[in-house]
């Protein structure tokens, strides 16, 4: 097979908790991983090599970094460390030929062609080896083998990634049903979400947003049915002074019987959103009304974040929106507008009879 590769794989206890390696979705698989499709096994003076690789097709979009999971050990277990040799290559497809990304024999690795520059073996534990990619291209999409050579024994497996374009542009918020924090099953965290022209966001998508700075102490349900919540300012009420700030996780959650907020993410705006000039404050009939008298309909949370974040839409005008509740978007903050940071403010729900508010429209351009 050429020259082979010493690879080191990405820390793989995360894989019960959080779904996501590196900039890349993972489907989790209730099996955990498992050896077949490609995984190998091999036996020489009675010890077993095993080369394990994620069934699961791995996703990511161009311009990420991702990390390909391969980790191999011995059965019985061997007491003492054993010199290995490694190799990744892209296989055939298409008529494209055969690819080879990277070799290594113990710390010294050589990477080839247009993977040059971009791909490096983590080493983050004992037989744990991995590839990582930065920079990802459309081309990168494809099975990647990756093979682990000990003496006359080898044995590889294969992952498959596959790239969707770029990243979605879009903007994560938390949500809340009108009666309060954790009233929502996974189920309803998808229908709060749609209703409010978003859906319920991926943990890469979190991730980012909390890279961004959201900084938000309930938990939400995720894409993937796990609860989570970002830290950036770490506080005894949010999980306590020990943690350091990071995106914490409560690992996966019952669908139905388990009842959180909603993190959901809203696409960048096709329309228009903006605050109703009206003579007087509204109902939130009257509120929805005036929006249709005004050829729009009345705005939905998503579409005021995205607004806010896109658009640039500042207003110190607390207004009506379609789910009863009241916010409004502060990019620049000032006295008497509330928080001195940007953001959606809410006042929550109020009685839906009330005259204290105005309205925020939406209308397709």
């Amino acid at each position: 097979m050429g020259p082979l590769l010493l690879v080191l794989l990405y820390p793989l206890p995360c894989v019960s908790g959080l779904p996501f390696y590196n900039g890349f979705y993972y489907s989790n698989n209730p099996n955990g991983w498992n050896l077949g499709n490609g995984h190998g096994e091999g036996i020489f003076n009675g010890v077993k090599l095993v080369v394990e690789t994620p069934e699961e097709t791995l996703f990511s979009h161009r311009g990420a970094n991702a990390t390909l999971p391969c980790r191999y050990h011995y059965e019985p277990a061997l007491l003492s460390p054993r010199p290995v040799r490694v190799k990744w290559w892209k296989l055939s497809e298409n008529g494209a030929p055969e690819q080879d990304v990277l070799v290594a024999i113990g710390p010294r690795h050589r990477s080839f062609g247009d993977y040059r520059g971009r791909v490096r073996l983590r080493r983050d534990g004992e037989r744990q080896v991995s590839l990582q990619i930065r920079g990802l291209r459309l081309e990168d999409s494809g099975r990647y083998r990756c093979e682990v050579i000990d003496g006359l024994e080898d044995e590889s497996g294969l992952v498959e990634l596959e790239l969707r374009g770029e990243a979605p542009i879009g903007v994560v918020f938390p949500y809340q049903h009108p009666r309060g924090r954790y009233q929502l099953n996974f189920h309803e965290a998808q229908r709060a979400c749609v209703e409010q022209d978003a859906v319920v966001a991926s943990f890469e998508q979190l991730f980012r947003a909390w890279e961004e700075g959201l900084d938000w102490c309930n938990a939400g349900w995720l894409q993937d049915a796990s609860v989570q919540y970002p830290i950036t300012r770490v506080r005894q009420p949010c999980g306590g002074l020990g943690l350091a700030p990071g995106v914490r996780s409560y690992g996966p959650r019952h669908h139905r019987l388990h009842r959180y907020d909603a993190f959901c993410f809203a696409p960048a705006l096709r329309g228009q959103v903006y605050y109703l000039e009206h003579p007087e404050k509204l109902t939130l009939a009257e509120a929805e009304e005036a929006c249709r008298e005004d050829g729009a309909h009345i705005a939905k949370v998503g579409q005021l974040f995205a607004a806010w974040k896109f658009r640039g839409l500042d207003r110190c005008d607390a207004g009506w929106l379609a789910d009863g509740s009241v916010r409004y978007p502060v990019v620049h903050p000032r006295p008497n507008c509330g928080l001195l940071e940007p953001g959606v403010r809410s006042f929550g729900f109020p009685d839906p009879q009330g005259r204290e508010y105005g309205v925020y429209c939406y209308r397709l351009r």
